[in-house]
């Protein structure tokens, strides 16, 4: 099985560039029948179907997903955290918002330094009130619903406030992730009375849970808009949190109450995070990152997230080979797509951060001469000894950042089209699985300040993505929109498992366009992740049985190891929407 493969070496020459770019064709925009959500969890995916059938846009059946998720995948995401929201209109106009978590005002490149000057252990930080950055899904569902949405506001949060309110199920995944991060979701008193017995063990399978607290919360929020969570009491009681949170705060403060608490603060110490931290906070609008791979259109999502170009990266280095006639159970296309990673990923770590902090030579990654010059660095035939990153056009002195973070539980992605055919591609995150542990007002706060790098120097000089106040920690978050070449929508993907997320999605785009896969089959493929020299395949599919065709390809460090991969897509096909879910997760698609 594995040597007739690697025969397809002596077809090397057959691996020339792709044929040329289909001509665009203008067409009358599509429409659909029905609109479609496709989310980690059904209860959240019927709660965007319930705004689309009540005439609701994409915009707004994705801000219901998001609040009914932090509901029932309280692990993942929610209004704790952030997001990233990519959108375009039938004509195929894209727009994105970035709601990324920021670090306080205070916050300093020594912000996770003990008094060794020594990065902390990362767990250590993580469960601490330093983890914590300013949520951003809040405003982001705000600035978005101001541009896109059709129904009234108050209207998008009756599935999630039913949901908290009247009681959901325990599923399996929920359950597993209570086992397995205790000391996360049992580290507030709040989370341990939410998700655990009096034994404490673990909810089992199948308890009804209600969150009358988060209920109330989101009521706020529908009632008062953004200010209901970034003002006021939920404001205050963060400032109380946080701080009380953080081994050795400098601040004591009160109990809060109608808004009005009282802190005493040591002079010339900085405040963990504020309420001014929370008031000031405001989504982007960032421009979308597009580029070309096969005729096809490809957009996402720009800094602080490095999920675009390293999605555009890998693909467009592997355009000049013919992955089609290699096939998906060819060791060498999985080569091929290994090398490209490794490329792609080494440009992510030297060159993406907050673009507003750092500059990011972005068009010269995306540079189609740039990455032509790079491809020319991947060899089908043996593995590259060594890959560095490469000074793209534009590109200016940085340190090297960190070479991967952390992998992360604690992210969802959703996906919607509407009947008009605007597509809304969100991923949401609260960084690990439950955060940092810490729960207010019912809802888990992030641990995203942990995406910065821990050490604020490389080689003596500064990192790219070290911690400084107001900075937005780079992510791998890569909500994605695919357009054909006649300029209609093909595809609207993305993804949730840290810094395998640009890896699911290139591998899910190429399963569609090269391998001719449907979305569903393209995001079942196994996956390949790179780390450094390190290829990790996942365990029990067709990637394993290949490990000794890429060894002697020359993947000397090839490991099997299970990764959180999770993720949903809707793609056109004959004009009709068909929706995907991650076999790996309990996501489905559902229709309007």
């Amino acid at each position: 099985m594995v040597s007739r493969p690697l025969a397809s070496l002596s077809l090397l020459a057959a691996l020339l560039l792709a044929g040329p770019a289909l001509a665009r064709e203008a067409r009358p925009p599509q429409v659909y029948a029905r609109g479609m959500v496709s989310a980690a969890d059904p209860r959240a995916a019927e709660a965007g179907a319930e705004m689309l059938r009540a005439g609701g846009s994409a915009t707004d059946a994705a801000i219901a997903t998001m609040l009914a998720l932090n509901v029932v995948e309280p692990q993942s995401s929610g209004i704790g955290g952030g997001g990233f929201y990519v959108t375009s209109d039938a004509a195929g106009r894209v727009e994105t918002i970035d709601g990324r978590e920021t670090a306080p005002a205070g916050a300093t490149p020594r912000w996770f330094l003990g008094p060794d000057g020594k990065p902390l252990p990362f767990r250590q930080a993580v469960l601490s009130g330093l983890s914590i950055g300013v949520p951003g899904n809040v405003a982001l569902a705000a600035e978005a619903h101001a541009r896109h949405g059709k129904l009234p506001w108050a209207r998008l949060f009756r599935p999630a406030i039913r949901l908290a309110r009247d009681g959901w199920t325990v599923t399996e995944r929920l359950h597993s992730a209570l086992a397995v991060s205790r000391d996360s979701a049992a580290r507030s008193p709040a989370g341990k009375a939410l998700f655990y017995d009096a034994k404490g063990a673990p909810l089992a399978v199948g308890t009804r849970v209600r969150n009358p607290e988060l209920a109330r919360k989101l009521e706020r929020i529908a009632k008062d808009g953004a200010a209901g969570f970034y003002a006021g009491d939920n404001a205050w009681a963060v400032q109380y949190a946080v701080v009380n949170y953080t081994p050795g705060a400098p601040v004591t403060i009160a109990a809060c109450g109608g808004g009005n608490c009282e802190a005493v603060e040591v002079p010339g110490v900085v405040v963990p995070m504020a309420v001014q931290d929370i008031a000031a906070y405001r989504a982007k609008d960032r421009p979308p990152v597009c580029g070309a791979y096969r005729g096809y259109r490809i957009c996402g999502m720009g800094p602080p997230s490095s999920g675009a170009t390293t999605v555009l990266a890998t693909l467009k280095q592997l355009e000049r080979f013919d992955l089609a006639a290699l096939g998906k159970d060819s060791p060498v296309a999985w080569h091929l797509i290994a090398e490209s990673l490794r490329l792609a990923y080494a440009d992510r770590a030297r060159w993406l951060a907050d673009s507003d902090f750092v500059t990011v030579p972005l068009a010269g990654l995306t540079d189609p001469a740039y990455l032509a010059g790079r491809s020319q660095l991947i060899d089908p035939a043996r593995t590259n000894a060594l890959v560095t990153a490469g000074t793209p056009p534009g590109g200016a002195t940085l340190s090297r950042a960190d070479p991967l973070p952390q992998p992360e539980h604690g992210t969802s992605h959703f996906v919607v089209v509407d009947r008009s055919g605007a597509a809304v591609s969100y991923t949401s995150t609260i960084e690990s699985a439950f955060g940092s542990g810490l729960v207010v007002g019912g809802y888990y706060l992030n641990n995203e300040l942990t995406d910065f790098d821990m050490a604020p120097e490389r080689d003596g000089k500064p990192a790219a993505n070290r911690v400084e106040g107001g900075k937005r920690p780079r992510s791998s978050m890569s909500p994605t929109l695919v357009f054909g070449p006649d300029g209609h929508l093909r595809l609207a993907i993305g993804a949730a498992g840290g810094a395998t997320i640009p890896a699911q999605v290139a591998k899910a785009i190429i399963g569609v366009i090269d391998w001719r896969l449907s979305a569903q089959d393209a995001i079942a493929l196994p996956v390949l992740f790179v780390s450094g020299d390190t290829l990790v395949v996942e365990p029990g599919g067709a990637l394993e049985p290949m490990i000794p065709a890429l060894r002697a390809l020359g993947h000397e460090r090839v490991t099997v190891r299970a990764m959180p991969l999770k993720a949903n897509a809707i793609e056109v096909r004959d004009g009709r929407l068909i929706g995907a879910a991650d076999p790996r997760s309990e996501g489905r698609p559902v229709s309007e």
